[in-house]
């Protein structure tokens, strides 16, 4: 069986997505924040959640890695195109796209004092953070003109990791207007059940 080792409104949200959409059995342990113990460091070396512990004992970290690990071992969940597709290589690409764009760009947004050692730089790296979040969702915006998912013909774990990233924005009554594909998308979501019964938990958007 999975273990999730996630917090609320963190990288989890996709993972658990992803979990709950392979109808595979999990259990779920909360994080807190704060100090943790030597356990959870000997899985998590930088104390960052979501952790996902696999049914062999072994733990991996960074949710974009998880969530393609999970895509191929349930391919009959379809949470990503399958590995022989055409669309497989746009799903690699937007991943690993969002993951170091603009998951990147919301750390430093969030926890800029790690990314300074100007205690008087603090606003300055929050406020390039939202321009580099704000070219990668430009991006992906345009991606999206004409589509219905981000990637192949029909959900995917690409278009639920998009709609996290979104709702961490720091400006987000922007979204529609900045990125209307990408609203469209979101709004979709927003009325998927699966997406409803986590945000009741994980508050990442008004229900």
């Amino acid at each position: 069986m999975y273990k999730l080792y996630t917090r609320a409104n963190t990288g989890g949200f996709v993972v658990e997505a992803a979990l709950i959409l392979a109808g595979v059995p999990f259990d779920q342990i909360d994080v807190p924040k704060g100090r943790p113990d030597q356990a959870f460091l000997d899985i998590s070396p930088l104390n960052q959640v979501p952790v996902l512990v696999l049914p062999d004992g072994s733990s991996m970290t960074e949710s974009a890695a998880i969530c393609i690990l999970l895509a191929e071992r349930h391919p009959e969940a379809n949470l990503a195109p399958a590995v022989n597709s055409p669309d497989r290589a746009d799903f690699l690409r937007w991943m690993t796209f969002m993951s170091s764009v603009i998951y990147s760009a919301d750390l430093r947004f969030f926890y800029a004092h790690r990314y300074t050692t100007d205690p008087g730089g603090v606003e300055a790296v929050k406020q390039a953070a939202i321009s580099e979040m704000d070219r990668g969702l430009a991006i992906l915006d345009a991606a999206l003109e004409s589509r219905e998912w981000l990637v192949g013909d029909q959900l995917s774990l690409a278009d639920i990791y998009l709609v996290m990233l979104v709702a961490w924005h720091p400006e987000i009554e922007k979204v529609p207007s900045a990125w209307p594909n990408i609203e469209r998308l979101w709004a979709k979501l927003r009325e998927h059940q699966v997406m409803r019964t986590l945000n009741a938990s994980h508050s990442m958007w008004p229900a």
